[in-house]
């Protein structure tokens, strides 16, 4: 009661002399220091330089504004609580949780990989003229244009294609647990099970009455050993089978896959000078029990055979050489070498050893991938991603999503059980979440194509999630975000 008398003597005196009663400030809202963008600035590249080579905590933020020149700036002798400093790196847009892996950051911006990327780009905003595109809400936003059948200008379809791996044992880490009814988790992760998917933007999983283009792996040294170069080519067969009976041949695939080195594994009958034989040799391929290395087409447009006919006077059937091969091509010299010492040839050199010159020849060295030459020869078309950008495949947000339904679902303890299980979990994702995953991707790739780094695509991304490409104030708006 004293304290009331006293304020309402002190209203009633200010009410004398200045006309007005104190406002309430009960419900206004306060500001933060943090508006100051120079603070805000300065804590944040603070931050950013701890990440770099650790964890940033909420702590780290305690100890920069318990510096006498913060104190100073504060106008306190205390600082700030950890409290406030959490609340902080939440208002500066750090947020805690687990480490995502949505992009490799390690080489994603080196030179060679940034040149690949704008040429994969290209290609991809050609290609995109021929595509069906869809908007957030699954509907039609573009159609295929400049189509001409007669001149073999075919609407496309992409066609992604990944692997993901599932353990039998991978649960949930977090989850409701009773103190009296704690489940025993099994040690380690248990029997692995590979899948290797197709994915389109039409269909969801490319598949076809009764046929699928998706493959169940057991890998392993006991099981069905590992999915290599060769599984893989099958696998494309069958999906260029079955993309063929399912649009009755009137439109084209583009295939798409990992910048992976198995990936670019040459025809087993490819050209290749790696392990070539300096002399003639009976019965020699490239590896053992392959077929024999195929016939080559020269610069004039020349064939050239890498084995002597069969009708051979001395040496019927038998593998040329390279000094064979060079002769005829007129590239031979007298005194040259089968190869450098460990093929460690000088830089730059191009002409020091017979296996040198063979790599450097435009039909050695332009020898495409067996996936690449099956996929053509059937007519489609077929690309790879930039390494390191997983973010443009948007199968790998598929993934996610299915390994979130394992997750959740019940134990299994059987290979077989978890096959069904997978492949009901594989099935059970909208087309519409697919077509969402894709146009996440479009995203990415407008972004880089616009010119902005990795970090800004994925934070320009997030912010337009609504959208398939960027808008066209999407520098400014980088600008104004202090994401320049």
């Amino acid at each position: 009661m004293v304290n009331h008398a006293r304020n309402l003597r002190r209203w009633v005196v200010d009410y004398m002399r200045f006309g007005t009663l104190p406002l309430n400030r009960h419900g206004q809202m306060n500001t933060s220091i943090l508006e100051d963008e120079d603070l805000a600035q300065q804590i944040h590249l603070h931050l950013q330089g701890i990440a770099k080579d650790g964890y940033v905590k909420a702590q780290d933020v305690v100890d920069i504004m318990a510096t006498p020149e913060m104190k100073k700036y504060l106008g306190s002798k205390t600082g700030i609580t950890l409290r406030t400093g959490q609340r902080w790196l939440h208002n500066m847009e750090w947020r805690y949780g687990k480490a995502t892996k949505g992009m490799y950051i390690d080489g994603h911006e080196r030179a060679d990989v940034v040149e690949y990327r704008k040429g994969f780009l290209s290609r991809m905003n050609e290609y995109s003229k021929r595509m069906t595109t869809y908007d957030q809400d699954g509907n039609i936003l573009s159609m295929p244009t400049g189509i001409d059948l007669a001149a073999g200008i075919y609407p496309l379809i992409k066609v992604t294609q990944d692997e993901s791996t599932f353990t039998m044992y991978d649960r949930r880490r977090t989850k409701w647990d009773h103190e009296d009814a704690k489940q025993p988790e099994a040690k380690g992760e248990g029997p692995s099970l590979m899948v290797s998917g197709m994915l389109t933007e039409e269909w969801g999983e490319l598949r076809h009455g009764d046929s699928e283009s998706r493959v169940l792996f057991k890998a392993g040294k006991n099981r069905d050993r590992y999915f290599n170069n060769d599984n893989l080519v099958k696998q494309v067969d069958n999906a260029i089978d079955i993309f063929e009976e399912k649009t009755h041949g009137f439109k084209r695939a583009l295939f798409l896959f990992d910048n992976a080195t198995s990936h670019q594994k040459r025809a087993p009958d490819a050209p290749s000078a790696r392990k070539m034989v300096k002399n003639p040799k009976l019965a020699w391929t490239h590896r053992p029990n392959r077929p024999k290395m195929r016939d080559t087409t020269l610069q004039d447009g020349t064939q050239q055979k890498f084995y002597f006919a069969d009708d051979h006077p001395t040496m019927p059937g038998w593998f040329k050489g390279m000094q064979v091969i060079l002769d005829e091509r007129e590239l031979w010299r007298a005194g040259l070498r089968a190869e450098c010492k460990d093929f460690k040839c000088i830089e730059g050199a191009i002409d020091c050893c017979c296996r040198r010159i063979l790599f450097n020849q435009p039909d050695f060295r332009n020898v495409k991938s067996h996936l690449e030459e099956l996929i053509t020869a059937r007519r489609h078309l077929c690309d790879f991603y930039p390494k390191f950008h997983c973010e443009l495949n948007f199968i790998e947000q598929y993934w996610g999503a299915v390994k979130l339904l394992y997750r959740s679902g019940p134990r299994v303890h059987r290979m077989e059980d978890m096959e069904k299980h997978v492949s009901a979990y594989l099935d059970d994702i909208p087309l519409l979440q697919i077509r969402r995953y894709a146009n996440r991707s479009a995203r990415f790739m407008d972004a880089y194509t616009r010119g902005l780094t990795g970090p800004q695509a994925v934070w320009a991304t997030r912010k337009y999630h609504g959208h398939r490409v960027l808008p066209n104030s999407i520098m400014e708006a980088l600008d104004t975000a202090g994401k320049a």
